[in-house]
């Protein structure tokens, strides 16, 4: 039995890969850091990065078994959803906060995606949450919806 091991083989690809989930994942964490002070520019990165390790690492050691694998999504949805949790906040009537607890949610997702190889999907999810936070945000507040603080 070796104590240490070390696939110099697979080094290369799963750089790539936490380097891609963190390079996608940099729009949607400038975003919230312009409009919130909760979570921004280090946390979404982070979550991203380390939801696509969490998942690699699962591939590497407990293989593609169907049961196995959506035990991991689970377990990283839940605690994702944890984290989010954390940004809503609620102040008499007024609750804040949802839209980043949601972006984080996502920003999970968009780690596993690129650890099971569907960058299309990482890709459709940053644009999709970039461009829903970006353009529907000023919409919002022409309702009157959003608070004048702009911390969702």
């Amino acid at each position: 039995m070796e104590v240490f091991q070390f696939n110099w083989g697979q080094l290369g690809g799963d750089l790539l890969k936490l380097g891609l989930v963190f390079l996608i994942t940099l729009p949607i964490a400038w975003e919230r850091e312009q409009s919130t002070r909760i979570m921004g520019l280090r946390t979404f990165p982070l979550v991203a990065v380390a939801s696509c390790g969490y998942v690699l690492v699962a591939i590497s050691v407990i293989g593609a078994s169907a049961d196995a694998q959506s035990r991991i999504i689970q377990g990283l949805m839940s605690g994702i959803g944890f984290i989010g949790g954390g940004a809503i906040l609620k102040e008499g009537a007024n609750v804040r906060g949802t839209a980043t607890a949601a972006s984080v949610w996502t920003t999970g997702a968009i780690g596993a995606a690129i650890a099971y190889s569907r960058y299309e999907i990482a890709v459709l999810l940053s644009a999709v949450t970039f461009l829903t936070l970006r353009v529907l945000t000023p919409l919002e507040r022409q309702t009157g919806k959003s608070d004048q603080r702009n911390d969702d």
